[in-house]
């Protein structure tokens, strides 16, 4: 029977086999009595009370705030570990005999699910990986006697150090044993990094190269030491680059201070430069990103105010044919106009309706609104919500239900994303304006389905000239349609006389500085 001492010790949780007791001692394993300075129990008494023995443990671990536990002999190891499995804050482990650790031992150590740290004498490599598998660090007190400069001048001592070191030092060119032993360090090493070395050495570069190369070692930065001036090392070098860039193996010339202050103006030059690159990418990646989640985003909402529009539509013409199949409506003189029942629809969403406007073979399909200025909907979209795209909407002029010679409608010139007027540009190409089924533009009101056709096609500089709604005479209409006539980029042979009504839609072209417009005669109204 083999009775374990557990006490506490400088905050920390000591446990050794206790070989000759003292008489209170004996009384404790006979009694089963426990002190909060020293708990005594046999192998046997443990491996029967595991659970109880955890508990109490656990309370004294809690109440002094222990994270340490500090094992003499590894031969208990595995049973005060089972004691100890799964309290949190019991992280550090010690094992104090200087002995190589067992895979027992290790078992027990990364199955207990709580300790994060160990300190011991030795251990073998397979073990070592066992643990970083299980992300608890090693740290081994076993000294290694320095067996070339290469180990002496990386402070090697422990095998646990050979593991996990991160950053090296060489110094070309490299003596037998240096290459010996740093061949040891890369078999054993798993985090490597960084590699300073002294100086610039072909041969021994090639060397250390294959080295990285046969043990499959990745993202390896290699520091070289030396002030360089010579172009034809420093192109030896970028080859070298690009040759191992595939394992993401990079150089870098490490330069000294003097060096470095001496060429400082060169550097600030060449700095200035890079920085200016820099900037200047990252001021177009920006705007290019700014342009497109603008564009997506300006879509989005046009795409989901259509879904509610046409939900709004398709429940109006449902009630409409219900109305048809429950009574007989009366066809309405044509003086007594009223409002359709698809854009009673529409008035529920925004009372600021007007109509419905289509272009064909452009993305115009879109409700038309009008505000007491033409501001309001240069900012505002069909829901009133702020949005730089803004809204088609018509003259504060016009009236929907007596229309005036002249039916003006405005909308942003949104390219790249398409939404509102971003599509008529095409109207400049030939292929469309030429097509005789683009030439018939839609523009419904609240009370009446009329068509228009169109007679005037141009690009012209800012102006107003084209944004007269009435005129006080018949002379200054004629004058007027003979104004925008000319202006058409092509001779469309539609009549118009001062006894019509025409459309004009007006939008922004070449970023702002002139107008694209396009004016068409009213055929008819259904």
């Amino acid at each position: 029977m083999i009775k374990i001492l557990f006490q506490i010790k400088d905050n920390m949780l000591f446990v050794q086999e206790k070989k000759r007791l003292k008489n209170e001692q004996k009384a404790l394993i006979n009694t089963n009595v426990i002190s909060q300075n020293e708990l005594l129990f046999s192998d046997e008494y443990i491996a029967q009370n595991t659970k109880l023995l955890h508990s109490f443990i656990q309370e004294l671990i809690n109440t002094y705030n222990i994270n340490t536990l500090v094992i003499k002999e590894s031969e208990i190891a595995p049973l005060v570990l089972e004691i100890t499995k799964d309290i949190d804050k019991l992280t550090n482990l010690h094992l104090l005999e200087e002995s190589i650790l067992t895979y027992k031992i290790c078992n027990s150590i990364i199955k207990s699910n709580n300790i994060k740290y160990v300190s011991l004498y030795n251990l073998p490599t397979f073990l070592l990986e066992m643990f970083d598998k299980a992300k608890i660090k090693i740290d081994s007190r076993n000294e290694i006697l320095f067996l070339s400069n290469f180990m002496k001048e990386n402070n090697l001592q422990q095998f646990s150090s050979l593991y996990y070191k991160t950053t090296i030092y060489l110094n070309f060119p490299l003596s037998k044993e240096d290459e010996e032993d740093f061949l040891s360090f890369i078999g054993i090493n798993k985090y490597l990094k960084t590699i300073y070395v002294n100086k610039l050495n072909k041969n021994d570069l090639e060397n250390l190269l294959e080295v990285i190369n046969n043990n499959q070692l990745k993202n390896i930065k290699i520091y070289i030491k030396e002030n360089i001036n010579d172009i034809e090392l420093i192109e030896y070098l970028k080859k070298t680059n690009k040759k191992y860039s595939r394992n993401n193996i990079k150089f870098a010339i490490d330069y000294s201070k003097d060096y470095l202050q001496d060429n400082l103006m060169n550097q600030i030059h060449l700095n200035t430069i890079k920085l200016c690159i820099f900037i200047s990418l990252f001021l177009i990646s920006s705007l290019v990103f700014y342009v497109f989640y603008s564009n997506y985003n300006s879509m989005q909402k046009v795409d989901d105010i259509k879904k509610d529009i046409n939900k709004i539509m398709a429940n109006s013409m449902e009630k409409q044919e219900e109305q048809k199949e429950e009574e007989t409506i009366p066809e309405m003189p044509k003086e007594e106009l009223v409002i359709t029942d698809d854009m009673q629809g529409l008035l529920q969403l925004n009372e600021d309706t007007v109509g419905w406007l289509k272009v064909n073979n452009t993305q115009v399909d879109y409700p038309v609104v009008q505000a007491q200025d033409n501001d309001y909907y240069l900012k505002k979209n069909f829901k009133k919500k702020n949005d730089s795209s803004g809204w088609i909407f018509m003259d504060y002029r016009a009236d929907a239900k007596n229309l005036s010679q002249n039916t003006i409608i405005f909308g942003h010139n949104m390219y790249y994303s398409g939404v509102m007027f971003g599509t008529l540009y095409k109207a400049k190409r030939a292929n469309w304006y030429k097509d005789p089924e683009n030439q018939i533009i839609e523009f419904d009101t609240l009370y009446q389905k009329l068509k228009w056709k169109i007679f005037s096609i141009y690009v012209i500089p800012n102006t107003n000239d084209y944004l007269i709604a009435d005129f006080s005479n018949n002379k200054k209409f004629q004058e007027f349609l003979n104004l925008i006539t000319d202006r058409s980029i092509y001779t469309f042979d539609t009549p118009v006389s001062t006894s019509d009504k025409i459309l004009t839609l007006s939008t922004c072209a070449n970023n702002g500085h002139n107008r694209l417009v396009i004016h068409a005669v009213l055929l008819s109204d259904e």
